[in-house]
Formats: C-alpha cells, sequence, structure tokens
C-alpha cells in the first residue's frame, strides 16, 4: 500500500514504502558526516543501558551505541531499513550483535514489553509524525517505557523563517556531491519543494537521485515524503504536557545553547519527572 492510500495520515510511511531510499541511505554524504553519532553515543553512556532507538532506520546511531557496549533496541517501520540495519550488523563482532535488539513497529504505538534509561529519537525521524496527536502519542509512549528519572532525547530541524517564506515551490535545489554505491554505480541528490502548508506546517519534499550505473544508464529516482516543522516552544510545551522535565534544549550537537547559531538545531533533553499516564492523560505518580 502506497504512503498515500493509507486510512492513517498521522504518520508519514514514505521511508518504508521505498526500497531504494535504504539501499542509498548509509551512502548518503551529509547523512555520513553528521555529528550526532558522536552526541548520541556520549549520552548513552551518560545515561548507561538500555537504550531505546525510535526510528532507528539502518542503524547509523545505534550501531556506534552497541559498540560502547550497551545494550539498544532499535524500532523503526521499513522492513527495508531493518534489513539494512541486520546486514551491517553481520558485519560486527558478536559481542554487539548481542547488544542489538531490533523491532518493526510504529513508534506511536511499539510496546516493547521493557523498561529503559534512555529514550532517543535521532534525526528528526519525529518530524513525519504529522499531527498533534500523532505527536502526542509517541512522546506518551517514550516516557511509559522509560524507568523514572529516565531521558528522551530528541532533535528536530529548528525552522528558518527565511527558509519558510522562500517562493522557490517546483525548484531544485541543494544539489550534494556525488556519492559512489557498491555496485559502482555513481548517484547525484537534490532537492526539491512541492508545497509548503504554513497553517499545519506540513512541507511536501522530493528528494531527488539521479543514478548512473557502471553501464552509463541513467535513471531518476524521486523520494517523495511529508514533514512536519515545530518551534521551539511548541515542542517544549508537547513535551512538559506529556509528563517531562526539560532539562537542556540545545541548538546543534556540541552543546551550544539554542540560539547561539541560526537556525541551527533544535535539540531537547527532557527527564521522566513522574509516573506512568493514566487513560485520561495526567501522569500517576503511584505507577511505574
Amino acid at each position: 500500500m502506497s504512503a498515500a492510500s493509507r486510512p492513517d495520515q498521522g504518520i508519514d510511511f514514505s521511508y518504508a514504502d521505498y526500497e531504494f531510499v535504504a539501499e542509498f541511505y548509509d551512502h548518503v554524504l551529509p547523512y555520513r558526516d553528521r555529528p550526532d553519532i558522536r552526541f548520541y553515543r556520549e549520552q548513552a553512556l551518560i545515561n548507561g543501558g538500555p537504550v531505546l532507538e525510535l526510528g532507528c532506520g539502518t542503524g547509523r546511531v545505534l550501531i556506534p551505541i552497541a559498540r560502547s557496549g550497551i545494550q539498544i533496541t532499535g524500532v523503526d517501520l521499513s522492513d527495508h531499513m531493518l534489513s539494512v540495519c541486520r546486514q551491517r550488523l553481520q558485519e560486527e563482532d558478536g559481542q554487539v550483535r548481542s547488544n542489538v535488539e531490533l523491532i518493526e513497529g510504529d513508534m506511536r504505538t511499539v510496546e516493547v514489553g521493557a523498561r529503559f534509561n534512555l529514550v532517543t529519537s535521532p534525526f528528526r525521524a519525529f518530524q513525519h509524525l504529522l499531527t498533534v496527536e500523532a505527536q502526542i502519542r509517541t512522546i506518551r509512549n517514550a516516557f511509559s517505557h522509560l524507568q523514572p528519572g529516565g531521558h528522551f532525547i530528541l532533535d528536530v530541524f529548528n525552522p528558518s523563517l527565511n527558509a519558510l517564506t522562500d517562493d522557490n515551490h517546483g525548484e531544485q535545489f541543494g544539489q550534494e556531491p556525488e556519492f559512489v554505491l557498491p555496485d559502482g554505480s555513481r548517484v547525484v541528490r537534490s532537492h526539491r519543494i512541492v508545497e509548503r502548508d504554513l497553517i499545519d506546517q506540513i512541507s511536501s519534499v522530493e528528494l531527488i537521485y539521479n543514478v548512473a550505473d557502471p553501464d552509463g544508464h541513467q535513471e531518476r529516482l524521486v523520494h517523495a515524503f511529508k514533514m512536519r516543522h515545530l518551534f521551539r516552544f511548541e515542542l517544549e510545551h508537547l513535551v512538559a504536557r506529556c509528563g517531562f522535565e526539560v532539562e537542556e534544549v540545545y541548538g546543534d550537537f556540541d552543546r551550544k545553547p539554542y540560539g547561539a547559531v541560526y537556525p541551527g538545531e533544535l535539540i531537547f533533553i527532557a527527564r521522566k519527572a513522574g509516573g506512568a499516564f493514566s487513560k485520561g492523560g495526567v501522569p500517576d505518580p503511584d505507577r511505574g
């Protein structure tokens, strides 16, 4: 079933629908060079295991944490992404593999059956939640999987007002350096904004991959998806509404305070302040 035909539009399913996204993912240079791996590994060591990662993808962040001796469970909606992660884990030693459990599931509803010292949602996975209801369900699910005093960490992009008001709909931009796949295919990626809904804060985006295989055959592959942008205090209130206390808000992965760089990142570290949620959505301090 395609993303467009799914009855539940509270979450963007595109990473589960496009098989080539998982094939290319670990070779995209901006992903490979992203500085969040060190940050999340440090936080895992600070908090101690076990760790639950919501939106683990191909294991870009998960595997370095497992290499550090931390038990980590990764959840992802895409069996394609998880397949690549499993292949990558086969290249690791047995101890690293034993530190990892992978689950195909929805971050809003997955029930792992364990409690964790740290729950994370790296690299803007949270922005594929397109409604406030979906966001709250995910944050509360993170809350329910944490030990008392445990931490929830997520990062999203800090919206650039200049970018949001730029009338560049339909134009390709942001061409990235070429990367090479294991089969020798050469790929150049660019971006396109199809539509911006400034009321619901949702952008319809295309990532365009121009692929040339070793025999000279050329192909254009398009990954279409939606992302919802969030502002600092909007996200802070969402996290607090779900029972967390915000401890830190960073503007980049070097832990600069929010606002020190613009637009930068929006990185939240929040602590589980109470017990589990009752059905009414109010933290119940008598439940773990």
